[in-house]
């Protein structure tokens, strides 16, 4: 049979491995809760970074759509600028052509008043000849 003291120390034995187990389990449990709070701030700066790529990419299909906005502007406008200037083009050409037909109507007056002062300036010369010879042989210069 076992004595108190046998059953005491028996125990105390199971009590200190008790102690030893309630040690690894709280090991295991301050582990636990150190991998779960890594866990979280990995996934906190995973979020982190999806939440910024999110915005970059909000913020690139907004640059896209104002872009898109402005070339399909700038190209209305474009058209509207090239169906003015069609029309003016139309307006004008008319004018256009008056001038170009006074413009060589022009040159024509122009030649003709050069060819006659030519033709002026050599019969003057060819007059102005004769004058002197007439003049000389009246006032009988040799």
């Amino acid at each position: 049979m076992t004595s108190n003291d046998d059953i005491l120390r028996a125990l105390g034995r199971v009590e200190g491995r008790l102690s030893g187990i309630e040690e690894n389990v709280a090991l295991l449990r301050q582990e636990m809760s150190d991998e779960k709070a890594n866990a979280h701030e990995s996934r906190a700066v995973i979020h982190k970074r999806l939440d910024e790529q999110a915005r970059q990419i909000a913020h690139l299909d907004t640059r896209a759509a104002i872009r898109g906005g402005a070339d399909a502007q700038i190209r209305d406008e474009i058209l509207t600028l090239r169906e003015t200037v069609e029309k003016n083009h139309e307006t004008v050409g008319p004018a256009l052509e008056e001038w170009k037909r006074m413009k060589s109507i022009g040159y024509g007056i122009s030649g003709l008043i050069a060819f006659a002062g030519l033709t002026t300036g050599g019969v003057i010369a060819y007059a102005s000849d004769g004058a002197v010879a007439a003049l000389r042989h009246w006032l009988k210069i040799s």
